[in-house]
Formats: C-alpha cells, sequence, structure tokens
C-alpha cells in the first residue's frame, strides 16, 4: 500500500480556546456515514446564546449565569463566561464527574451539585427546584435555560454551514441523540433552507419523557444527554422525521462498536447514534447520514468502556418497527414520526 500524505491541519492561532475546540473532526465510517465529532458540542449552544444576550444587553460583563447542566453544557458555558467576563453559576447533576467540577472550580465558577440519586427525574427536578431558590435569593442572576430557551439554538446555523462547506452538493440526513432539542433545531433548520426533505432521525433512551417512553424504566441508561426526565421547551417533535428509542445495552453495544471499528473514542450518545445511523444508512443509500458525536467518551470510562468484555455485537442488532407508542417496547424500537407533534396529530 503506498504512502498517504496526510492532508493538511489547520495553522489558525486562535484567541481563545472556545474558538479551537469549536472546530470538529469529520471521519467518513462508510460509504454514506459521517461522524462529526467534537470535545464539546455544547460551545455552539452557549456562545450563540451569551453572544446574543450580551448584544441586546439583556446581561453584561459582570453578571453572573446560571443553569443546571449535566456537565458538557457546563463546562462550555464556564469557557463562554471566562472569555466574555462574566461569573457562572452550574447547578450540577449527580452525574457530573469530579473531572468535570474540577475543571469549572478552576474557572472561576461556582458549583452545587446535587447529592447522589439513582432516580435522574428527581435529580433533574431538584437542580430546577435550586436555581428558582437562587433567582428568589435576589442573587442577580441571569438563568441561561439551555432546556427551554431558543436563544440557545442560534450558534448552530454557523456549524450548519460548515457541514455544507465540507460536504457539499450532498444529500444529508441528521442523526442525532434529542437531548436538549437545541443542536437537532439548531442544526436541521438551516440545513433544510436548502433541501426542506433532509430527514431528521432522533435517538432517544427508554424513560424519557420527551417522546413517551416514560413508562419504561432503565436501570442502567445514564438519561442525561440523549433524554429527558422533565419536558424540554427546546425539544420540537415536529422536526422529526424518524425516531429510534435504544436500551443502554444497545447505546452501549454503539459506543464500543464505534471505537472497535473506526478507533473514535466518543460519548454515549455518539454511540448510540452511531448504531441508529448504520440501519438507516442501509435504508436509505441515496443519503450521506451525518452522525452528531456530542462529546469525548472520558465521563463513561466506568460506566461504559470499563465493560466492553460484556458489549454487545452491533452487527447483530437490529429495531423492531412500530406504528404507534403502544407497540413501544425495549431493547430497540424504531418509528416514522413524520414531523408531527406527537404520533396522534
Amino acid at each position: 500500500m503506498p504512502f498517504l500524505v496526510p492532508p493538511a491541519i489547520s495553522t489558525t492561532v486562535h484567541d481563545h480556546i472556545t474558538d479551537g475546540i469549536r472546530a470538529p473532526s469529520l471521519i467518513r465510517l462508510s460509504d454514506n456515514v459521517v461522524l462529526i465529532r467534537f470535545e464539546t458540542l455544547k460551545i455552539y449552544a452557549a456562545l450563540g446564546a451569551v453572544r446574543a444576550l450580551l448584544a441586546d444587553g439583556t446581561v453584561r460583563p459582570g453578571d453572573t449565569l446560571v443553569d443546571s447542566s449535566s456537565g458538557i453544557y457546563a463546562l462550555a458555558l464556564a469557557m463562554v463566561c471566562h472569555r466574555y467576563g462574566l461569573r457562572c453559576h452550574i447547578v450540577a447533576s449527580t452525574t457530573v464527574t469530579s473531572t468535570i467540577r474540577v475543571q469549572l472550580e478552576i474557572l472561576g465558577a461556582t458549583v452545587d451539585q446535587m447529592p447522589a440519586e439513582s432516580d435522574l427525574r428527581l435529580d433533574q427536578g431538584r437542580r430546577v427546584d435550586r436555581i428558582h431558590q437562587l433567582l428568589r435569593a435576589g442573587t442577580g442572576m441571569h438563568w441561561m435555560r439551555q432546556y427551554h430557551d431558543p436563544v440557545h439554538r442560534l450558534g448552530y446555523a454557523e456549524l450548519a454551514d460548515l457541514v455544507r462547506l465540507a460536504l457539499p452538493d450532498t444529500r444529508l440526513a441528521v442523526v442525532a441523540s434529542v437531548g436538549t432539542g437545541a443542536s437537532s433545531a439548531g442544526l436541521i433548520q438551516p440545513l433544510r433552507l436548502h433541501d426542506p426533505s433532509t430527514p431528521l432521525v432522533g435517538v432517544q433512551p427508554f424513560g424519557s419523557v420527551s417522546f413517551g417512553s416514560e413508562r419504561f424504566q432503565d436501570p442502567e441508561a445514564i438519561i442525561a444527554g440523549i433524554g429527558s426526565a422533565i419536558p424540554f421547551g427546546n425539544v420540537r417533535p415536529e422536526l422529526y422525521d424518524q425516531m429510534h428509542w435504544l436500551s443502554f445495552q444497545h447505546a452501549m453495544a454503539g459506543t464500543i462498536g464505534l471505537m472497535r471499528a473506526h478507533a473514535v473514542f466518543a460519548g454515549l450518545s455518539t454511540g448510540a447514534a452511531y448504531l441508529v445511523a448504520a440501519q438507516e444508512a442501509r435504508r436509505h443509500p441515496e443519503r450521506t447520514l451525518l452522525v452528531i458525536g456530542a462529546d469525548t467518551g472520558h465521563r463513561y470510562v466506568e460506566k461504559v468502556f470499563a465493560r466492553h468484555r460484556e458489549a454487545l455485537d452491533p452487527d447483530t442488532l437490529k429495531p423492531t418497527e412500530i406504528g404507534s407508542l403502544d407497540e413501544l417496547a425495549p431493547p430497540w424500537s424504531a418509528m416514522a414520526w413524520g414531523r408531527r407533534r406527537h404520533p396522534g396529530a
């Protein structure tokens, strides 16, 4: 095999780390599957939101921004606050690792971390209650409301431009974990300005309220970053064409499979989206499936990667196709959502 000269690397010198980590890596996984992998996808949400709030005078340098987070948004917001001379207060999920917490503290953020809680519904609810307590105390904080404020979608228009530049004249389909909903909405809407037919495929864990699987319990599921235990205003069901619900074991299979097959160390939501994209790519060979890789795998080392020997073989897995939420069942269900606000619409 001849020696291949590697492509040129960027020589841009950035003024702040937030510009450096915005740039994703695009990796072709197969003929029609491309992974767009980030150190932290939510830098786009935090940058876009804070810039808009500063521009319209809602916040000013020296103000304190507060929000609830399971980890990667907290770090992104703390970095953006560092850049723009803002204070940062994070009400952190029980799932926030010590690695992330230490970084937040060094960046100058104050951190309220919720006590250990196996029920993430209680964890998310408790975090919101804590923010309300802070606001009632008159502490001069601006609540970022990443789960509800559409300002968090604005920064993803830049990402859509980057995607179109990297994959020109390509018929795309986007595969992404739903999470807060901001990245999916912020990316798909500008892409659809150029191709209204661009499909959006959402990935959910069982137990999430966003797309009707809250009656299920998956004791091992790490719901943060993929689904929601409480309703999120930024989730817009009418934007999604297809929905997949995966068990933790299937998401883990995708995550470990991605690293084994492609040497990509990425988070659980990325692994789940990768598993779904492989399935969708077979059904839609005419499109290039763009898989959103929201973060690296570091916060999943113990709960996912250390268990690699027990991971299922992703090539043996396939979804059960369902026609309504009444048929929804673990470990993997798929449904044509059809850009409806809810499946009965």
